[in-house]
């Protein structure tokens, strides 16, 4: 068996906040609350919830662009936690992003030749002009977009097209893993679908692992091999996509399914109405973190905070009545 390209242990990141404006008690705010998982080489983990859930926050301590508060990430078999400087540098080298809003994360003063040659100069791989020209060429033509667009500037391309631009700056270094944090949510449909399969091409052709962060479950489904759903800084259940859907075993990961439109209305699906929203996790959570919202709620979430236990093979929940929401194996869908 292979072994775990990403390795994320006990992961913790907490921000102090003021509690009070006139006293200045301080808080803390548990934006990624003991989270551990694996990537494996070449696979697609979607990481799946509402927004204020973490998931941003989670992407951007395992790149390191925030510093975990407690927790160990290994890549590659080599702990990167602490990493700073030239080793830092090194580890970005192998895990870029691609972030989500495509009008903001390019600069509208460069080209795009300068735009997807950052990450090649920064990191010294190319330093001949012809070179330099022959590998933006090349990105382009990978991401689908014809190389006289080169001296063009941003605001000269579409959503869809400018994403693409954005793909192609972040391939340009050769990374391994790639965290994509929404990046077909500012997108109209259509084009969405573009994205995610070039997203899936270039998976396959360059052997990419791949964390796609996003709020909607379908897309998630369509590109991932397992699917991990976040809630208050926790994940409270993991499963390979197919599972996830079929036996769907908490109660949160199945409001959100139920919530997924369908091109044709279907009288027998029920959707299930959460109470509120999601609140920001200041201070210790007694008990399960989903329990002010869970329509399945008992005495016992309110004091007890549920284990992450596996229901079946591979499939994991954060419930205590997990096995009362998924259906029996062979049972269908819930």
């Amino acid at each position: 068996m292979n072994a775990p390209l990403l390795e994320v242990r006990g992961l913790k990141k907490y921000f102090p906040v003021r509690k009070n404006m006139l006293w200045s008690r301080q808080a803390t705010v548990r934006a990624v609350d003991d989270v551990s998982f694996a990537v494996m080489p070449s696979e697609t983990i979607g990481l799946v919830g509402e927004s204020g859930c973490g998931k941003t926050t989670l992407g951007r301590v395992i790149s390191l662009l925030l510093r975990p508060t407690a927790g160990k990430i290994t890549f590659d078999g080599r702990v990167i936690t602490g990493l700073r400087g030239r080793a830092l540098h090194r580890y970005r080298h192998s895990l870029q992003i691609i972030f989500q809003d495509p009008y903001s994360s390019l600069n509208p003063r460069k080209t795009v030749f300068d735009i997807v040659l950052t990450g090649i100069r920064a990191f010294g791989i190319v330093k001949t002009k012809k070179a330099l020209m022959d590998k933006a060429e090349a990105l382009l033509t990978l991401v689908g977009l014809s190389p006289q667009y080169l001296h063009h500037y941003p605001h000269e391309f579409s959503g869809g097209q400018r994403q693409r631009i954005s793909i192609a700056r972040t391939l340009a270094v050769n990374p391994r893993l790639v965290i994509c944090d929404e990046p077909v949510s500012a997108l109209d449909v259509s084009i969405q679908a573009q994205i995610l399969n070039l997203l899936n091409e270039l998976k396959q052709q360059l052997s990419l692992s791949y964390i796609f962060i996003s709020h909607d479950l379908s897309v998630v489904k369509y590109l991932s091999d397992r699917i991990f759903v976040m809630y208050r800084g926790k994940i409270v259940e993991k499963a390979a996509a197919a599972e996830l859907f079929a036996r769907t075993a908490h109660p949160y990961s199945k409001a959100l399914i139920s919530a997924i439109p369908e091109p044709v209305i279907n009288q027998t699906k029920k959707t299930i109405i959460l109470k509120g929203d999601v609140t920001t996790p200041v201070g210790a959570i007694e008990g399960c973190c989903f329990r002010e919202r869970c329509y399945m709620a008992q005495a016992v979430c309110r004091t007890t905070s549920p284990p992450d236990r596996e229901i079946h093979p591979g499939h994991f929940s954060c419930c205590h009545f997990a096995e009362q929401v998924a259906p029996p194996a062979g049972g269908g869908k819930s």
